[in-house]
């Protein structure tokens, strides 16, 4: 879920980030994407992005780290621009989806780690398509944003809708919202090493498991049965992102040994995570992670 304010001429929106608690690879279509079950939560880290109209028809983005005076130059993340970033490429999909061509002016500042799983470059072009739509006053519905969002990338659709929380299906498209009443904490590592989505999901494979079990760890959360998150949580893209990446097996290894409730890749990686018994003991696993493992470390909750 999106949130935003706005001045003449100019929308600001933060795109949360998102962890998946589960995602099953479900099927292979023969359009080349993959069907999947995926349990979504937003979470409480931002990008910032303002989108400001402009006269001409350009569309012109401008990139920038928001602890970028904090980081090395040569550690930075490589954050795509111009017609390579999936936030120009939602403005032009949007421009050829209703024939509308004026211009737009976009300042991104990221917060998200890019190449991690958490979703920011998805959230990204979400605030996107929201934006034009109402700059541009289209009067598109948030289900043919979706439609529209859903050509784009699998998990665009869900931060287009109202839910902080949902069971995604199909490509992504396909959204059920659900209620996840218990506040979570998780600590997050994005190392410095990074996967392209489409290269896990090259060396994905259909997997087995209970049709209902994202349902049933939906469950488990709802009533605070944390015991069981563990066995129920899931995702078929961990195997062969770790063989693609070692830098994955370091960080499972590491949580495998710390008391937490369950602990998990999250999408296509690289961003492992760990679900905390309270913020204290995500601060204190946070802070030993930061003498230890070079990259993004930080903490969490689910939006509520």
């Amino acid at each position: 879920m999106l949130f935003a304010y706005s001045n003449p001429g100019a929308l600001t929106v933060h795109a949360p980030a998102k962890l998946n608690l589960f995602l099953s690879i479900d099927d292979k279509r023969t359009d080349g994407f993959h069907e999947i079950t995926s349990l979504m939560l937003s979470v409480g880290i931002y990008d910032t992005l303002v989108f400001t109209e402009e006269p001409s028809t350009e569309v012109e983005l401008r990139v920038a780290e928001a602890n970028s005076l904090l980081t090395p130059r040569n550690k930075r993340q490589r954050i795509p621009g111009g017609e390579e970033n999936l936030v120009v490429r939602a403005i032009r999909l949007i421009q050829e989806q209703t024939g509308h061509r004026q211009g737009i002016r976009i300042e991104l500042i990221k917060r998200i780690p890019a190449e991690a799983g958490l979703g920011g470059g998805s959230s990204d072009a979400a605030a996107a398509l929201f934006a034009a739509n109402k700059l541009w006053r289209l009067g598109l519905s948030i289900s043919e944003l979706c439609e529209i969002a859903a050509k784009l990338g699998s998990d665009i659709p869900f931060f287009l809708t109202a839910s902080h929380s949902a069971i995604c299906r199909g490509r992504g498209e396909i959204i059920e919202p659900v209620s996840v009443p218990q506040c979570l904490h998780f600590v997050v590592v994005r190392p410095q090493s990074g996967l392209s989505t489409a290269e896990v999901y090259r060396h994905c494979r259909v997997g087995s498991h209970s049709k209902n079990q994202a349902e049933q760890l939906v469950s488990k959360l709802a009533s605070g049965q944390f015991h069981a998150l563990s066995s129920l949580m899931l995702n078929d893209l961990q195997a062969p992102a770790e063989k693609l990446n070692s830098d994955i097996l370091i960080l499972k290894d590491y949580f495998s040994k710390q008391s937490v409730l369950g602990h998990m890749m999250s999408g296509s990686g690289t961003a492992y995570f760990g679900v905390c018994q309270n913020r204290a003991q995500a601060s204190q696993i946070a802070a030993r992670l930061r003498s230890t493992v070079k990259g993004h470390v930080f903490v969490v909750q689910n939006r509520l």
